[in-house]
């Protein structure tokens, strides 16, 4: 059963999902949050997640992001690192008061930009019990390409566009993929395209557009660089053996230590995870057999 809900996140209401199992049961549940792709909402990816791992037995929320989706706070489209953070501090906070929910059983799930913000997150707040990702990201670097002249171009127009809100003016705005692939779009692009520009998984509020001073919060954010902090709570990290963004995981799980495991789903791209079978059956079976292993009782 999906329920709407919201909950507040430093200030902003942040709209969210719950699924919960079919089955009624009188003991609380375990409970596992859910982390949208960069520029998605709850409906995409971090929606069909829920749904598949409520039918496992978990509580789970996803939930838009704020200044996302259905969620609150303006200029709509901002990408801010700490807040996106706070905001799966907060959600887990939401689950705690919820009396289906056991408050010493909650897991966190983070896809694509959303893995970053549940490492980060997870490093500092100990109730996140056990942390996973699925095509985890690294959202500065996938920008800007690693390239250090188009970051410093970003912070200039970052700074610009804080002149242009000061003034009054619309908060400018980038967006992060053309409208339709060709032959001559890069391939780690034209997936992305496939998926949210066409009626494969196209929702009205995930506009693929960020706002243009997202650059100065991101700059500063370094998700994974204290990853090891999450231990000894447990870490799982699923990733395509084809997919581009492969190497974040690989790196974090090498540095996180022994509570960390990466799975490789052979054949898959960083998006086929987002819906693809039989990609995200398989995803979704580690994720199931982590959780409850994890976040069992006692």
């Amino acid at each position: 059963m999906k329920t709407d809900v919201r909950f507040p996140s430093n200030g902003l209401m942040v709209a969210g999902h719950v699924y919960t199992p079919d089955t009624a049961t009188p003991e609380r549940r375990p409970a596992v949050v859910v982390g949208h792709p960069t520029t998605g909402v709850k409906e995409q990816a971090a929606g069909l997640y829920a749904r598949r791992l409520a039918e496992h037995g978990f509580v789970t929320l996803a939930f838009d992001a704020a200044y996302q989706g259905e969620s609150e706070g303006e200029p709509h489209g901002l990408e801010d690192p700490i807040q996106r953070a706070d905001d799966f501090r907060n959600a887990v906070s939401y689950l705690t008061t919820r009396d289906d929910v056991d408050p010493a059983r909650i897991g966190i799930l983070g896809i694509c930009g959303s893995g970053g913000y549940v490492v980060y997150s997870a490093q500092t707040d100990r109730r996140m019990k056990a942390v996973a990702t699925v095509s985890a990201a690294d959202v500065p670097a996938w920008l800007t390409g690693g390239d250090d002249k188009a970051f410093d171009q970003l912070l200039d127009a970052a700074a610009e566009a804080r002149n242009v809100e000061a003034a009054g003016g619309e908060a400018p705005t980038i967006s992060l993929l053309p409208e339709a692939a060709d032959e001559s779009t890069p391939e780690a692009i034209a997936e992305f395209v496939d998926y949210y520009k066409t009626p494969r998984a196209q929702h009205p509020r995930a506009t693929n557009t960020i706002a243009v001073r997202s650059a100065d919060k991101l700059a500063q954010f370094t998700a994974y660089r204290d990853v090891d902090k999450i231990a000894p709570r447990p870490l799982l990290m699923i990733a395509g053996t084809r997919a581009m963004t492969l190497p974040v995981s690989e790196d974090a799980v090498s540095r996180a230590g022994d509570n960390a495991e990466l799975v490789q789903i052979e054949g898959a791209s960083h998006v086929d995870l987002y819906d693809k079978e039989p990609y995200v059956t398989q995803a979704v079976e580690k994720l199931a057999e982590f959780f409850t292993k994890n976040l069992s009782k006692g």
